[in-house]
């Protein structure tokens, strides 16, 4: 069963590899090659005349009437973004949704196809299977609460301390981690082996600053009616369920404050990682001992293990002796009923909807059912519907494609690094050491995941989805103590979006990005370096941002670097923390510079790697001068339209307090104006507002 919004926060995935963590058996199971499927089996078809449209750039969607050196953003996307408005059951629109959309259509044709297939064996059975419960809308809503009854009567036949820590083991071992979770995470000082790591979760709202911050008091009365209304649905009296919701409120702002901020996260990639032994991890929490705790879970004890976070755990293991046991069972009762509302009854999933979507991040609508259990299908067994998806949805060509562009843009920063003049040899060496084990991965995995072992059946939908996140979490404990399988991957092929894992030196570039505005084997050249060529340059740098620089080559946290040169990295970075920081939003909001700084740096580093591979490729050739716009125009002009982006109100300002990305709308302006060749192509002055000369230019990679 999966956790609402932001409840587990951190279990064992690192935030710069993009990577999902206890996806999918009793231990690692072989994985089977990436092959087509049986001769036997029917075929998988696709019909792309009902696909929705790609998100291209076109000439006549810029606004001439703007200077391209003053507002570059209104100039390339204020047209189009005056004109697309955000869908009903979206919360933000643009280039990525827009391919989201798409590869949404396609599984969702494959997902009809393998539901109709008596005979399906497999990840087509696994597929057919989820969609044809999730769909099955008059059974779910027949039975009600009735498959949570069992874990209910659990919850009301809690006493005290010792049947609470029970409590959470058991419900742990069917990776149902309310607070916490163990799973598998390469070692920060041994990155070829996994060891056991947990971290802080427990929370319901989507940061710790949501408990405390004076503009978020109207959220907080918000998810008090939220807890309130879904402990009545779960059989709460109603003259019960708002003290219970309160209590729960102030049981989850208490972990807040012991909890760590995103954004401390996304800064400090150390937060990750306190090694510890099993036996001073039990003297720091007694009343939660770990030795027992991996003992239930099925794991071998281990000699130490990845505790992050400890002054979370401590707060808990307090808890769990001063808080009564009456607040407790509210806290479970409600969190075991939120996690579930996705998969049961209408009632459940609107009254969810109703909170995380909408109040929370303004969307309009609840999303079709079908997209809702196509979700479901993603977060449970995605790789399974990625290996259909690749059958229909990936041309070969864009592989061989993508990864000439993959050795282009290596070279060029190879070349950047080569030529850096705030550098030292001794550094440059460590830094073309890391460059040269970088790994791409494109398109989808090389071998898939084997299911053996995940019982699905056409009875029940949230019976599929229980057995699921069991075996997955099950799968995931089984690399602990294991060496790293470097094959597998962070993301399904289906999803839109590049990842950077600095513990494995990987970039993986999934198949459903590599479509228009990003990647189209029919474009010209530059279209693609501004797109899809800055994506790869972006995640390239990722191994050099301010927390990738912090592992070496063989994916090991380790310091290659010469104090002098730390220190000139240092006040490189802060210039581009000050830039953001001075960026505001029209009713004066600022942007949060140090929040987002690892991903401005890879756009900064990847939007200048990509524009010399362009030039590089172009050699002497002539300008193509297509629709009356220069090459190095109509790159600039590519990357912009890939951040065009509109949000509604509530999620533009859920994403300044979480996002470690910056809003679309300053990427596609903050880059660019750091680059000379941006200021050439459009012939810009200095003291345009996109020309940052002298001290204001940033220069990093």
């Amino acid at each position: 069963m999966t956790a609402s919004p932001q409840r587990l926060f951190l279990t064992c995935a690192i935030v710069l590899a993009l990577s999902a963590c206890g996806q999918d058996s009793d231990a690692p199971a072989a994985s089977t090659a990436a092959t087509p499927p049986p001769a036997d089996a029917p075929a998988l078809t696709l019909d792309e005349s009902t696909l929705p449209p790609y998100n291209r750039f076109l000439a006549s969607d810029l606004d001439t009437s703007k200077n391209a050196c003053v507002d570059f953003g209104g100039y390339v996307n204020g047209q189009w973004l005056a004109a697309n408005a955000i869908p009903g059951d979206r919360t933000s629109w643009g280039a990525f949704e827009m391919l989201d959309e798409r590869s949404t259509a396609v599984q969702h044709q494959l997902a009809q196809q393998a539901a109709a297939d008596a005979n399906a064996q497999g990840v087509e059975k696994l597929v057919g299977d989820f969609w044809a419960t999730g769909m099955d809308e008059a059974k779910i809503n027949a039975q009600g609460i009735a498959p949570l009854q069992a874990d209910l009567a659990a919850i009301d036949a809690l006493t005290d301390t010792a049947s609470v820590v029970n409590w959470l083991r058991a419900t742990a071992a069917k990776g149902q981690g309310f607070l916490w979770g163990i799973g598998a995470m390469p070692d920060f000082k041994d990155s070829s082996v996994n060891i056991a790591a947990t971290g802080q979760g427990g929370l319901g709202l989507p940061d710790t600053t949501y408990y405390t911050a004076a503009d978020k008091a109207g959220i907080r009365e918000a998810y008090v009616a939220h807890i309130a209304k879904v402990l009545e649905l779960s059989g709460t009296p109603a003259a019960d369920a708002q003290a219970q919701a309160a209590n729960v409120l102030a049981f989850e702002t208490r972990i807040a404050k012991a909890s760590k901020s995103r954004e401390e996260f996304s800064r400090n990639v150390e937060l990750y990682y306190n090694p510890i032994s099993v036996a001073d991890a039990d003297k720091l929490t007694p009343n939660f001992p770990w030795t027992a705790f991996f003992e239930s879970q099925g794991v071998a004890v281990p000699a130490t293990f990845s505790l992050s976070v400890p002054s979370f755990h401590q707060e808990v293991d307090r808890m769990l002796v001063d808080v009564p046991v009456e607040q407790w069972k509210s806290y479970l009762r409600f969190h075991v009923v939120d996690g579930a509302s996705p998969y049961l009854s209408d009632a459940f999933a609107q009254q969810n909807y109703d909170f995380y979507n909408k109040t929370l991040s303004g969307q309009q609508e609840i999303e079709p059912r079908w997209k809702r259990v196509l979700g479901t299908v993603d977060n449970q067994v995605g790789e399974a519907m990625g290996q259909l998806y690749v059958q229909v949805a990936f041309p070969a060509e864009s592989k061989a494609k993508m990864e000439a562009l993959i050795k282009n843009l290596s070279d060029a920063l190879k070349i950047r690094i080569e030529n850096l003049e705030w550098m030292s040899a001794e550094t440059k060496q460590k830094a073309l050491e890391k460059w040269n084990t970088f790994e791409p991965r494109v398109g989808y995995p090389d071998k898939w995941r084997d299911w053996a072992g995940l019982s699905t059946g056409r009875d029940s939908y949230i019976g599929n989805v229980m057995a699921a996140t069991e075996f997955n979490y099950k799968w995931d404990l089984g690399k602990i103590g294991k060496p790293v399988d470097k094959s597998e991957w962070g993301m399904r092929p289906q999803t839109v979006n590049a990842s950077y894992n600095p513990l494995a030196n990987q970039l993986t570039f999934p198949a459903a990005i590599l479509q228009p505005p990003f990647f189209d084997p029919d474009a010209t050249d530059e279209m693609n370096y501004g797109g899809i060529g800055a994506v790869i340059g972006h995640e390239m740098t990722h191994g050099y941002d301010d927390q990738g620089a912090r592992f070496g080559p063989t994916g090991n946290m380790e310091n290659w670097w010469t104090e002098a040169d730390m220190t000139g990295f240092k006040s490189r970075t802060g210039k581009l923390v000050q830039q953001f920081n001075d960026y505001t939003l029209p009713d004066g909001r600022a942007l949060n510079g140090n929040h987002t700084l690892g991903e401005n740096i890879a756009d900064l580093g990847g939007l200048a790697t990509a524009y010399d591979a362009m030039r590089k490729a172009a050699g002497d050739t002539p300008d193509p001068m297509t629709d009356g716009l220069t090459r190095d125009q109509r790159f600039f002009l590519s990357w912009a339209t890939v951040w065009r982006r509109n949000f509604t109100p509530e999620e533009l300002t859920k994403r300044l307090a979480t996002d470690e990305h910056a809003l679309s709308s300053f990427r596609a302006i903050a880059a660019p104006s750091n680059l000379p060749a941006f200021a050439a192509a459009f012939e810009c002055k200095a003291g345009d507002p996109m020309v940052r000369g002298g001290e204001q230019q940033v220069v990093i990679w």
